[in-house]
C-alpha cells in the first residue's frame, strides 16, 4: 500500500496557476531582497525566492514527469526546511 506522502510527492504538477503563483512570489522575495540589499539580515529572502522558484519549476512540469516534479518538491521543502533549523538553530543568521 502506498504512502499517503508519497501520494501527494509524486502527483501530477498542478498546473501553470501555481507555477504562477510560485515564480511571482519568487519575484516578490527577490525584490524585496534587491530594496533590502544593505541589511545585513536580508539572506534569508533569497532561501525564500529559491524555495519557491523550486516548488515553480515543480509545477511547471508537464504531466507525465511526476517523478522530476516530485523531486523538485523534495528540493524546494528541503531549502525550506533548512531555513526553519537555520532561524532555530543560529537565530543571528536570520533576524541580524
Amino acid at each position: 500500500m502506498p504512502s499517503r506522502i508519497s501520494e501527494i510527492v509524486f502527483s501530477e504538477p498542478s498546473g501553470r496557476l501555481h507555477s504562477i503563483v510560485m515564480f511571482a512570489s519568487a519575484t516578490f522575495f527577490l525584490g524585496f531582497y534587491a530594496y533590502a540589499h544593505a541589511d545585513t539580515s536580508a539572506g534569508w529572502l533569497l532561501v525564500m525566492a529559491a524555495g519557491n522558484v523550486l516548488s515553480g519549476i515543480a509545477e511547471s512540469l508537464p504531466a507525465d514527469r511526476r517523478r522530476a516534479a516530485g523531486a523538485f518538491r523534495i528540493a524546494a521543502v528541503s531549502v525550506l526546511l533548512c531555513l526553519l533549523i537555520g532561524m532555530v538553530v543560529a537565530p543571528e543568521l536570520v533576524v541580524g
